[in-house]
C-alpha cells in the first residue's frame, strides 16, 4: 500500500502540469495517435453507462459524456480529481468523479455499467489483475473493457534496476542531432514485469515530473482478461495521423513501429 500512496502522490504532485500538458493541446501523442485510436475503438456511446478507470483530469471523460454518455471517473489522484471536478462545475455535463483505487470500486454495484475505458492507464496500475477483475465485476454482462496502453513488445525506457526495455537507434548521417531520423527499436528486455520510472521532462511541459509504469508482456495482460471471463473482440496498433506525422517530425518513427495498442475485450 506504500508504493501504491507513493504513485499516487506522483500523480498528485504532476497534476497541474499534466492538466497543462493536455488542455492546452501539447499533448500531441494523445492528439494525433492514441486518442482518435482509442475513440474509434470506443465508438457509440449515447445513453451508455460509461466508468472511466484513471481518468486523470477528466480529458476523455468530458469526451465520452458530450457524445451522450451518463460518465463516471475514477482516480488516485486526489488533486487529479479536484482538477476534474472544478472542470465539471463550468462545463456541467453530469460527470460524477471518486477518489478510488481501481483495484478496489467499492463505490460500485456489481454489473452497473455498459462500458469501462482506461485511456494510457493501465501500464501504470501496480494491481493491474485485481484491476480487471474489478472491471469485470462492475460491467453488465456482454459490457465493454477498452483500454489502451503502451505496446508491450516495444516500450522503451529503463526499468528501476538498471535494465533498458529498449533503445531507439539513429541514422549516424545526419549533420546534427536535430535532424536524426529513428532508425530502428532494438528491443533488449521483453519478457517479464518490471518496475519503470518514468521522466517527464519535454520542453513542453510547464514543470517536468516523473511517474511509475510497469512492463508487463501480452501475455500477462491476456491471461488476466481470460481469468475473469473476458474475451478480447479487437485490437489496433495506432499509427499517427497525416497531420501529427506532418506537424511533428518525432511522431514519424511511429509510422514503422507502434507506440500503443488499444485492445476491447468483452465481458462474457
Amino acid at each position: 500500500m506504500a508504493k501504491e500512496n507513493a504513485v499516487s502522490k506522483e500523480w498528485d504532485d504532476a497534476s497541474e502540469s499534466w492538466a497543462d500538458f493536455v488542455l492546452e493541446g501539447k499533448d500531441y501523442f494523445r492528439e494525433e495517435m492514441n486518442g482518435p485510436a482509442a475513440l474509434q475503438m470506443i465508438g457509440n456511446v449515447e445513453g451508455k453507462q460509461v466508468l472511466d478507470l484513471s481518468c486523470g483530469e477528466g480529458y476523455t471523460a468530458r469526451i465520452l459524456a458530450r457524445r451522450g454518455a451518463k460518465v463516471a471517473g475514477v482516480d488516485f489522484s486526489r488533486k487529479m480529481i479536484e482538477l476534474a471536478r472544478q472542470k465539471e462545475e463550468n462545463d456541467k455535463l453530469g460527470i460524477s468523479y471518486y477518489v478510488s483505487d481501481a483495484a478496489d470500486l467499492r463505490e460500485f454495484k456489481s454489473g452497473c455499467f455498459d462500458v469501462v475505458t482506461c485511456f494510457m492507464a493501465l501500464m501504470d496500475i501496480e494491481r493491474y489483475e485485481e484491476t480487471i477483475s474489478e472491471v469485470a465485476r462492475v460491467l453488465k454482462k456482454n459490457g465493454r473493457f477498452v483500454f489502451s496502453i503502451t505496446h508491450p513488445c516495444f516500450e522503451w525506457g529503463v526499468t528501476t534496476s538498471g535494465e533498458p526495455l529498449a533503445e531507439w537507434k539513429y541514422e549516424e548521417t545526419a549533420k546534427s542531432t536535430a535532424e536524426k531520423e529513428a532508425f530502428h527499436l532494438e528491443v533488449k528486455n521483453y519478457f517479464g514485469v518490471a518496475r519503470c520510472e518514468i521522466s517527464w521532462d519535454m520542453k513542453r511541459l510547464a514543470k517536468p515530473f516523473k511517474t511509475t509504469s510497469f512492463h508487463r508482456t501480452l501475455t500477462d495482460y491476456f491471461q488476466a482478461l481470460y481469468q475473469n471471463g473476458f474475451l478480447v473482440a479487437r485490437l489496433i496498433e495506432p499509427k499517427p495521423t497525416s497531420r501529427g506525422v506532418t506537424k511533428y517530425p518525432s511522431l514519424r518513427k511511429h509510422m514503422k513501429i507502434p507506440h500503443s495498442i488499444v485492445i476491447e475485450a468483452i465481458r462474457k
